[in-house]
């Protein structure tokens, strides 16, 4: 369940950008670029019927125009170099909604539904089943997610250093003073227009349209993998990604409505701070089962990974943990809210908070059950026995077919 809300929290963002983009390129109305972004992503997975390469491929394109985009950008902007080194080693959290942010953005970069993707999509790749064979599968797919990340990472960098210049032009207009101080998807696109030109708006609604449509396509699959694996579910993609769309429209739909660009601005904000706080929930149970010797056998992490990646785990729950406490005093402190409310907040939240730790701590101590089978590949694949035979040619099928079935998979 919280990995399928995971994949609708990341939806809504997609569809709100995707909207926005329509708006600046094609003056769509916002409504509208909402309804057209429940049916546009269906003809990049119609696509798939000709090969996952050529999906694959394509999604390759959208980020290379997305960062394309941006880096460009950020030429024109020419933002000091000094200050966005000193940023990325000692960063700096300043007023009183910069904590939100950066927690939305750790869950805006790091989806936890696409942890179940990065692990699921390996088995779309010819693998020799053997420990040598898996090893090479597993540094090369290591060094494919790390580029990814990375370059998702860059564009980040760049998006911020791009506002950042901006805003902190000497000869900004006073208009842009103000909407520098809560920057939307719609006040981006103005900033950038009166500081770089009528190009850079149009370039932005660009990068906006390939993201959404890139985040869609990966966020599609991963909810397929989550249904397999989980609930051993099928459904076909455009069905899947239908339904998703659906769920994530209508939030999106009455807040653009609504709200306007500032609401719609607010509602993405919740949706990445929701992917942050469900990330240990992935986090944690991929931990455990990689650094499990039962279930991992010769693959299993080795001590110094396990000892990072659980630092850099515990270090997600402490930055989620200080952001819902840190709220919670200041809801019941402020002195604006009647004493009354700050109380009943108070007692509303806190048993959510405490909630959220003890299923966190459920998870990593909760004992490893023993496992039914071994996973250690040092035994000869002779050992296989026949009935294996005919799961492997089905799933050698359905690879080429793009319709990767989990299940399918076995091994001795």
């Amino acid at each position: 369940m919280l990995a399928e809300i995971a994949v609708i929290a990341a939806d809504i963002p997609e569809v709100i950008g995707t909207a926005f983009a329509l708006n600046i390129l094609f003056r769509i109305p916002i409504w509208s670029g909402v309804l057209l972004a429940g049916l546009n992503t269906l003809v990049l997975l119609g696509l798939q019927r000709y090969g996952i390469r050529l999906l694959e491929g394509v999604i390759g394109i959208l980020l290379l125009v997305l960062g394309g985009c941006f880096f460009s950008m950020m030429v024109h902007a020419r933002p000091s170099v000094k200050e966005i080194a000193m940023g990325l080693v000692i960063p700096r959290l300043s007023g009183g909604s910069a904590t939100r942010d950066a927690v939305a953005l750790l869950g805006a970069l790091i989806m936890p539904h696409n942890l179940f993707l990065h692990s699921a999509l390996v088995i779309s790749r010819k693998i020799t089943r053997s420990p040598d064979g898996i090893r090479s599968a597993s540094r090369c797919f290591l060094l494919e997610s790390s580029l990814a990340l990375l370059f998702a990472f860059l564009i980040n960098v760049a998006v911020i250093a791009v506002s950042g210049s901006v805003c902190s032009y000497p000869n900004i207009s006073s208009e842009s003073k103000k909407q520098c101080k809560n920057i939307t998807l719609d006040s981006a696109a103005f900033l950038l227009k009166d500081a770089l030109g009528k190009w850079s708006s149009k370039l932005y609604a660009i990068s906006l349209l390939a993201s959404g449509q890139s985040s869609t396509v990966t966020g599609t699959y991963a909810g397929q993998y989550i249904m397999q694996g989980f609930l051993d579910l099928r459904m076909k993609l455009w069905l899947r990604n239908l339904l998703t769309r659906c769920i994530a429209i209508a939030p999106s739909l009455v807040v653009c409505s609504v709200g306007g660009s500032a609401g719609a601005g607010r509602l993405i904000i919740i949706a990445s701070m929701i992917l942050s706080f469900e990330l240990p929930f992935a986090l944690i149970p991929l931990l455990k089962f990689t650094g499990s010797a039962a279930k991992m056998g010769l693959h299993k992490n080795s001590i110094v990974v396990s000892l990072c990646t659980w630092l850099l785990g515990l270090c997600s729950i402490a930055i989620n943990i200080y952001f819902l406490s840190t709220s919670l005093l200041g809801w019941i402190t402020n002195k604006k809210m009647p004493k009354a409310a700050s109380i009943l907040s108070g007692l509303l939240i806190f048993p959510l908070i405490t909630l959220y730790i003890a299923l966190l701590a459920y998870l990593i101590l909760k004992p490893e059950t023993a496992s039914q089978g071994s996973t250690d590949f040092d035994t000869d694949s002779n050992h296989h026995d026949e009935a294996e035979v005919e799961p492997r040619a089905e799933f050698n099928h359905t690879q080429r077919t793009g319709e990767i079935e989990i299940d399918s998979i076995t091994c001795s």
